[in-house]
């Protein structure tokens, strides 16, 4: 018996993201710890310590066990003969994603990528642009890090925030609202991703071959490692909200989605900002306070309006009879038991019997009326007149 393409591609999705999130945990967790060791580390006072170059040093305990790390001010005297690097997490995240990407948009951009309403492109420049997005986001913020690692931080920081704001008002404007969102994320962790490949594990073999000749470790290499680790590690929160903005339409359906974007992000820094203060011992709860209340004033802000206007009266109620017809033309292309522009159906939702419609009447109308996220991309080309009687029936109470 012949097995279905889409549930080959349904199966190969799902090993995807769960590779994802797992190695995404990995490489996440290991970065979180680092930064909370560097701001917890103290200066020791015993005097071998000193001696033998020890700038800061913890005692923690886990699982039953005591643990002392230490942290040198520039290396050891003498290389240890076994190093354990972190860069397999980094880059299998990373190659996981971009599988993911292409599978699910890339390869099906014309339904997941393009949206009329807004740039009527073909599928390929779609893809391209996409791709470009991520390659310009890293040369940006390389030559960046170059250009200010020994100014202000702080400049370097409203600078990137501008170019960002700029990408995601293009993006926003070329693709659609969804895809927009998950390649600003993209490009954010392809620079983090691309930091570990090309300065961070880079500069620790250039400090461990200088030590295997026996010479002084060059101390930039650290200075840069430190820079775009702690870059990292800020990005990491405004990323993992892209990666599931997809399941949230209301944020990226609105008419000004690329600043609420840019503004949820924001507030993603502010909180993290917080934890890395509260490492070195300091409650600053000004920072968690004004994330929050940014996110609580985009919330608020991008609610949609519980009744849309409608764009002309009628004299009865709809009645599911009415309904049925437009939700089969624009609907179960994508929302059957066998779609036909799907592999399967989005979110598990699936419209074939009136009961099935019945049951999901508040998030056809959440969908397609309030927010006008569906159908993707308007793909199939629903009308506002059809949308107004969808809610005209479902305010009437969704009668059948």
């Amino acid at each position: 018996m012949p097995i279905d393409t889409a549930y080959l591609l349904d199966c190969l999705t799902l090993l995807l993201r769960w590779l994802h999130v797992i190695v995404g945990i990995a490489w996440i967790g290991a970065s979180f710890y680092f930064v909370w060791l560097d701001n917890s580390l103290r200066k020791p006072t015993d005097p071998e310590l000193l001696a033998k170059g020890i700038g800061g040093e913890l005692w923690a305990v886990h699982g039953g066990g005591f643990y002392n790390p230490q942290k040198y001010l520039l290396a050891p005297k003498q290389l240890p003969s076994e190093l354990h690097w972190f860069k397999w997490e980094s880059y299998s995240t990373w190659l996981t994603g971009f599988l993911l990407l292409s599978t699910l948009y890339y390869s099906q951009a014309g339904s997941y990528m393009v949206d009329p309403a807004k740039a009527a492109l073909p599928p390929a420049q779609a893809v391209a642009i996409g791709l470009g997005s991520l390659v310009l986001g890293w040369l940006v913020y390389d030559g960046l890090c170059r250009l200010f690692i020994e100014r202000s931080q702080l400049a370097f920081a409203a600078v990137y925030t501008v170019f960002v704001a700029a990408m995601a008002y293009a993006l926003n404007h070329w693709l659609s609202g969804r895809a927009a969102f998950l390649h600003v994320g993209a490009m954010l962790a392809t620079s983090m991703s691309a930091n570990v490949l090309f300065w961070i594990i880079p500069g620790q073999r250039k400090m461990v071959a200088a030590m295997a000749r026996g010479e002084t470790p060059d101390p930039i290499h650290g200075k840069r490692g430190k820079q775009r680790s702690v870059h990292n590690n800020y990005l990491t929160l405004p990323v993992l909200f892209c990666m599931i903005s997809n399941h949230y339409a209301f944020t990226y359906s609105h008419q000004q989605a690329w600043l609420a974007l840019l503004l949820i992000m924001l507030a993603a820094v502010l909180i993290r900002h917080f934890f890395n203060l509260r490492h070195k011992g300091e409650l600053a709860w000004r920072y968690p306070a004004a994330g929050s209340a940014i996110l609580l004033g985009v919330f608020i802000w991008l609610a949609p309006s519980a009744r849309p206007q409608a764009t002309s009266p009628v004299a009865m109620a709809p009645t599911l009879a009415q309904v049925r017809p437009i939700l089969a033309a624009r609907c179960l292309a994508c929302h059957a038991a066998k779609p036909t522009l799907m592999p399967s159906a989005p979110a598990g939702l699936v419209l074939d019997s009136d009961a099935q419609v019945l049951a999901n009447a508040a998030r056809i109308h959440t969908q397609v009326v309030q927010l006008h996220a569906m159908p993707l991309g308007n793909v199939t080309q629903m009308t506002e007149a059809e949308r107004t009687l969808l809610h005209q029936w479902f305010v009437a109470g969704a009668q059948p």
